[in-house]
């Protein structure tokens, strides 16, 4: 099963290692963390992960594999978060 979880902030591509990693997208002011994960152990470990960099939760959906995740917003810009992953 593949998710989309989006939280409020902007991480770049950087963090896609912390993040085991699944694709980060830019989507306004979000960031969508979106990808294949293996079960229900491993959602709640990378929710643990969004949980330790204090950036707000938004949501965390269920998504096809394959298909266009992003929302609305601006998508692409990448911008650096303080700190290192």
């Amino acid at each position: 099963m593949a998710y989309q979880i989006r939280i409020t902030g902007q991480l770049d591509a950087r963090w896609a290692d912390w993040f085991e990693g699944l694709t980060i997208t830019l989507d306004g002011d979000d960031t969508l963390i979106t990808g294949p994960i293996i079960d229900q152990a491993a959602l709640h470990g990378l929710l643990k992960r969004v949980r330790d960099l204090g950036m707000p939760l938004v949501s965390v959906s269920p998504v096809e594999p394959g298909r266009p995740t992003l929302g609305t917003g601006r998508s692409g810009q990448m911008s650096s978060r303080t700190g290192d992953p």
